[in-house]
C-alpha cells in the first residue's frame, strides 16, 4: 500500500510567520501531533509538533513558529507506506509532509504513524509476544503528583504519556494531550513562581481511566487490535496485577517491521 492510499488530504498547516500561540491552539483544539510549516507559495519548510510545544517557556504573543520548526524528510504519494513508517521511526517524527514532487514541494497532505498503524494487515502480523519488545524501565506518575511535576518530567524525558500507578498497580494514563487540551501547557519556567492552581492540581484529575492493560505473553496482533479498538496510543503490560512494562504504537510498528 502506498502513502497515496492512506495520507490525510487538506491537512491543517501554518505559515512560518504564524504566531506560536496560534499553532499551539490548533494542535490543542484539533488533537493533532503536529503541523506542516509552509512559506507563501505553500512549499513545505518543516513541521512544528506537540513535542515542540513542550519547549515553550513563555506565553509571549510575538514569537513565531519559525524558531520552533524542525526539518523532516519530505515524501511523495508513491512511497510505500512502510518505508514512510521506517523514516518516521528513524527521525522520531509522528508525521511527514506529503508533497506533489521533489521538484515541486507544495503541500498535498500528511502521513502519520497512526495512518500506517490503522492499515496494518492483522493476518500478516509476525507471531511475536509483547514481552519481546515492551519497555521494562517504565517511568510512572502518582495520582497525587502535581501537574507541574509530571509536565516537567515529560519535557525532560520527551514522553508522550505516563502510566499513573498507586501501590504498584496502574490506575490510569496521563498524556501530553490530557494536559495540552486543558491549557496546562502554559506553565512558564521564566519565572521562579508558577500559577498556584498549576502546583495544586493533581494528575488524578486529568488522567484517563480505566487503564487498558495486556499480559506479557499476549501476541503482537492482539495488542494492535486492542489499540485500534479503543483508539489508544499505549498499553500497560501487567503481570499478576503489577505493572512490569509498557508498549506504545511505535513499539508495535517496530515489532511488525522486524
Amino acid at each position: 500500500m502506498l502513502v497515496e492510499d492512506i495520507l490525510s488530504r487538506d491537512p491543517l498547516y501554518v505559515e512560518d510567520s504564524t504566531y506560536l500561540t496560534k499553532a499551539r491552539q490548533l494542535i490543542r483544539d484539533h488533537h493533532v501531533r503536529g503541523l506542516p510549516v509552509v512559506n507563501d507559495n505553500k512549499h513545505v519548510l518543516g513541521i512544528v509538533t506537540a513535542r515542540d510545544m513542550l519547549r515553550v517557556t513563555s506565553t509571549k504573543s510575538n514569537v513565531t513558529v519559525a524558531g520552533f520548526m524542525v526539518q523532516v524528510p519530505l515524501v511523495t504519494g508513491q512511497m510505500d507506506m512502510f518505508d514512510a513508517a521506517r523514516l518516521m521511526l528513524k527521525e522520531k517524527s509522528a508525521l511527514l509532509p506529503v508533497i506533489e514532487s521533489m521538484d515541486k514541494p507544495r503541500l498535498r497532505g500528511v502521513v502519520t504513524l497512526l495512518d500506517v498503524f490503522k492499515h496494518i494487515d492483522l493476518e500478516k502480523v509476525p507471531k511475536k509476544q509483547i514481552q519481546e519488545f515492551m519497555s521494562t524501565k517504565v517511568v510512572t506518575a502518582s495520582p497525587d503528583d502535581p501537574v507541574t511535576k509530571v509536565w516537567d518530567k515529560m519535557v525532560e524525558e520527551d514522553f508522550t504519556g505516563l502510566p499513573v500507578v498507586k501501590d504498584g498497580k496502574p490506575i490510569g494514563m496521563i498524556t501530553r494531550f490530557d494536559i495540552l487540551k486543558r491549557g496546562w501547557a502554559r506553565i512558564s519556567k521564566e519565572s521562579e513562581t508558577r500559577p498556584v492552581d498549576s502546583t495544586q492540581m493533581r494528575i488524578e484529575k486529568l488522567m484517563s481511566s480505566p487503564i487498558y492493560s495486556i499480559k506479557p505473553d499476549a501476541s503482537l496482533a492482539s495488542a494492535i487490535e486492542l489499540m485500534r479498538k479503543y483508539e489508544i496510543g499505549r498499553i500497560s503490560v501487567v503481570d499478576e496485577g503489577k505493572l512490569i512494562g509498557i508498549v506504545d504504537r511505535n513499539d508495535l510498528i517496530k515489532g511488525y517491521l522486524g
